[in-house]
């Protein structure tokens, strides 16, 4: 059989017996399976667990007006769009979301894709060519790497939020066209880019600057587009992107921007046009929940969980837990996002660690490689506005117990 010559890439993987070994022991952090739906708490292993591993930042997930929305939209529009959206699988909510994302981001058009990993790699392909330049924050979504291999251009990676790196391999790229991609808010790191400095680095060396706003959108900025709002950079940023599956509690991407720039990518993204529309029920909870953001109860939502941020990240500090610090903005004020990552000593003491708060009743996330660099493994705490003060408190206090930053001798794997 052809796969055998691959076999041997298949079975010596060391990431995949890795993962088997832990999931024989019942002691992996990755591939478990929810059996309830995912809210503050959920029911995992038998067991209701503090969740602090979810994306759904607002709540919106599992609220009862979008949740409405989505089985109004099932029933009236069926269980799938049954087309791409060059052919048949546009539906009139589709045009809706896409005018009122527009509309929220104050921009003239809106281009929504089925998934965020497909708007990066789609956006991205479709504008860049090969002997281009792409230039990466190191931290920077997988699907924004991707999508630049894709595109065949040349790549270059600058250190995490390094202005003065950025502004060197500028220099180098003058004369070729570069585009300039940075995450809003980082989705491992929990810190914002610094817009501001990186906004006038592009101007300076005229090159294309895009955001992705995917754990931005819905929290950050005063009408909550997310951080390019936050930085003022509106004028400044070529290219918005952004996700509904986060603080939006459904599933799709999206792009913002000029009628020209919506347009070439309809007619030019092929993850956009070689793939099935969003089914009906994701985007009809979607408008609801751009809806709800974007109101006072969405702003109260937003309030509910930078206050739950500052709580846990005051409890971790009390229990001298080491965290990354929120961001800095230019003005003095510190920028908290929904992620809060403590520091923890090594990829073995983040599996014990991340086991002994399973034991506890917390289910917590993980930033291993290659979402950050080896050997700097996160506890990654995800916060939303639906968390209780106790249960914040709980788990701020079972975390300083395991002392994460110190190494832990964890049993051996049998296999």
């Amino acid at each position: 059989m052809s796969i055998d010559k691959f076999s041997s890439r298949i079975e010596f993987s060391a990431m995949t017996h890795f993962v088997r070994d832990l999931e024989d022991e019942g002691r992996s952090p990755v591939f478990r399976t929810m059996e309830s739906a995912t809210t503050d708490h959920v029911v995992v292993s038998g067991r209701s667990r503090i969740m602090l591993g979810s994306n759904n930042y607002l709540g919106l997930a599992n609220h009862p007006r979008v949740i409405d929305a989505a089985q109004a939209a099932l029933r009236r529009f069926g269980a799938a769009s049954t087309g791409s959206r060059v052919a048949n699988g546009t539906c009139s909510l589709h045009r809706t979301l896409e005018d009122e994302l527009a509309q929220w981001h104050n921009t003239e058009s809106a281009v929504l894709f089925p998934t965020g990993y497909q708007a990066n790699v789609g956006t991205i392909s479709a504008l860049v060519r090969p002997g281009d330049t792409v230039i990466l924050d190191w931290a920077a979504h997988a699907s924004i790497h991707d999508g630049a291999r894709l595109a065949g251009a040349h790549i270059e990676h600058f250190n995490h939020n390094s202005a003065d790196e950025l502004r060197a391999l500028l220099v180098g790229a003058r004369a070729v066209p570069t585009l300039v991609v940075v995450d809003g808010l980082y989705s491992m790191e929990g810190d914002i880019a610094p817009l501001d400095e990186i906004a006038a680095l592009c101007r300076e060396f005229s090159a294309m600057l895009m955001v992705d706003e995917a754990h931005s959108v819905g929290i950050l900025g005063a009408t909550r587009t997310g951080a390019v709002e936050l930085f003022g950079m509106q004028d400044d940023v070529d290219i918005r992107m952004g996700t509904l599956s986060k603080g939006l509690g459904s599933i799709g991407g999206y792009v913002v921007g000029p009628e020209d720039l919506t347009d070439y990518l309809r007619t030019h993204a092929r993850a956009y046009q070689f793939t099935t529309a969003g089914t009906p029920a994701a985007v009809g909870a979607a408008v609801e929940a751009v809806r709800i953001a974007q109101s006072d109860e969405g702003a109260e939502r937003t309030a509910r969980l930078i206050a739950n941020v500052d709580l846990l990240r005051g409890a971790l500090a009390a229990h001298d837990v080491e965290t990354i610090a929120p961001t800095v903005l230019p003005d003095g004020t510190s920028a908290p996002g929904p992620i809060v990552p403590a520091i923890v000593a090594d990829e073995q003491t983040l599996i014990e660690v991340w086991n002994r708060l399973f034991d506890q009743g917390i289910f917590s996330g993980i930033s291993v490689f290659p979402g950050v660099r080896i050997g700097n493994p996160l506890l990654r705490l995800c916060v939303t506005a639906d968390h209780s003060i106790a249960d914040l408190e709980f788990v701020a206090k079972s975390i300083a117990s395991l002392r994460p930053a110190e190494s832990i001798d964890a049993p051996a794997l049998t296999h």
